[in-house]
C-alpha cells in the first residue's frame, strides 16, 4: 500500500467486511530475514497488505512508484485505533507486557471517549512460538472474542509467523504486525525523536541507544542497502524496465 490513508481505508473495509487478512510492514531487516529464513519468506509470500516501513525501503520503492511514502507500524497504530472506534470494530491487543497492555488500553478508551471496544489483550511468554499449539490456542482466542482487528506486537520474525498462521486458520480478523507499537505510546520504549523521523534515521538513533544488540543487524542492513542501490542504478544505466527512469 502506497500511503498510511489508503492503508487506514483498506484495513478498515476488510475488517469491516470481516475478512481474514494480515498486514506487514516491511523494513531492511524484514529484507535481510528474507533472504536468510525460508519460514518468513513463506509468511511474507501469504501477505494481504504490505506498507514501506523503512525509510530505505520507502525510497528505493519511490524509485519505480513515486506515491509511495514510509507508513511504520507506530504510525498506524493510534490511527487505527481511533478508526476502530468509529467504526465499532472491535479490536485485540496481543504481544508485549501485561503492563504495557493495561496502561495502553486505559490510554485508548480514554482517548476514543469509551468509544474503543477492546475484545482481549493477551501478553504471551518470551518463548511463545508462533507455530505451536499455544498459538493455536490463542488464535482461538481471538476468534472467540469477536475481534475484527488484532494488533500483534511480538516484533521480527514471530510477529509475521503469527499473522500468517492466522490467515491459513481463517481467523476472521485483521492481524496487524505493528511491533513496538505499544511500549513507544506507554513509554516503555522511546521512539526517536520528531526530526529522526522526518530525516528517515530513526535507525542511527536505535542504534546509538542499543549499540550492541543492534550493531551487527544494522551493519547486514547496511550492506544489503548498497548492494539494492548498485543493483538499481545498474538497471538504471542500462535502462531495464522497472528501473524507474
Amino acid at each position: 500500500m502506497a500511503s498510511q490513508a489508503e492503508a487506514l481505508d483498506a484495513i478498515v473495509s476488510a475488517a469491516a467486511q470481516g475478512r481474514a487478512f494480515n498486514v506487514f510492514t516491511l523494513n531492511l531487516d524484514h529484507l535481510v530475514k528474507l533472504r536468510q529464513d525460508p519460514a518468513f519468506r513463506r509468511a511474507y509470500s501469504k501477505a494481504t497488505f504490505v506498507t514501506a516501513d523503512g525509510a530505505p525501503v520507502a525510497m528505493l520503492a519511490r524509485r519505480q512508484w513515486q506515491e509511495v511514502e514510509r507508513t511504520t507500524g507506530a504510525d498506524l497504530f493510534i490511527p487505527l485505533c481511533e478508526a476502530a472506534a468509529k467504526s465499532n470494530l472491535p479490536i485485540y491487543l496481543f504481544g508485549t507486557e501485561d503492563a504495557v497492555l493495561d496502561t495502553v488500553s486505559q490510554r485508548l478508551a480514554r482517548d476514543t471517549a469509551g468509544q474503543i471496544s477492546i475484545a482481549g489483550t493477551e501478553a504471551p511468554p518470551r518463548d511463545f512460538s508462533p507455530d505451536s499449539a499455544e498459538a493455536d490456542a490463542a488464535l482461538d482466542r481471538i476468534r472467540d472474542s469477536g475481534a475484527r482487528i488484532c494488533f500483534v506486537m511480538l516484533g521480527a520474525p514471530k510477529q509475521e509467523l503469527f499473522a500468517a498462521r492466522a490467515l491459513e486458520r481463517g481467523i476472521p480478523c485483521g492481524f496487524v504486525c505493528v511491533g513496538a507499537a505499544a511500549d513507544f505510546l506507554t513509554g516503555h520504549q522511546i521512539r526517536a525523536p520528531q526530526l529522526f523521523q522526518k530525516l528517515g534515521v530513526e535507525w542511527l538513533w536505535r542504534l546509538g541507544s542499543h549499540p550492541r544488540r543492534l550493531g551487527m543487524r544494522y551493519a547486514r542492513c547496511a550492506v544489503l542497502f548498497a548492494q539494492l542501490l548498485a543493483a538499481d542504478a545498474k538497471n538504471t544505466f542500462q535502462g531495464q524496465p522497472g528501473s524507474g527512469r
